[in-house]
């Protein structure tokens, strides 16, 4: 990678390097876009993704339902006219 686009993307990272660390930056970052560069190389795939099972719709339904009634929700709750209290806000 060119020292210009590592000192670029130092700078957007707020960070100050020394030219020091921009030279081995420079050659760390294009060594490590190099092993990307094997992946261009790898074989494509047919039919087969990264699940091999298929995936089908296991969702279920949404049904509304009331499984605890209101008293029984609000009775260990500090209410106000069947409203939760809460912490007063700063």
């Amino acid at each position: 990678m060119d020292k210009e686009t590592v000192v670029r993307v130092a700078r957007t990272a707020h960070l100050a390097l020394t030219d020091e660390e921009i030279e081995r930056f420079s050659a760390d970052l294009g060594e490590i876009l190099d092993w990307f560069k094997v992946l261009d190389e790898a074989p494509g795939h047919e039919g087969v993704g990264v699940n091999p099972t298929p995936v089908s719709d296991v969702m279920r339904d949404d049904e509304p339902s009331q499984e605890y009634s209101q008293p029984e929700l609000l009775k260990d709750m500090k209410t106000y006219d069947q409203y939760v209290r809460g912490p007063k806000l700063a």
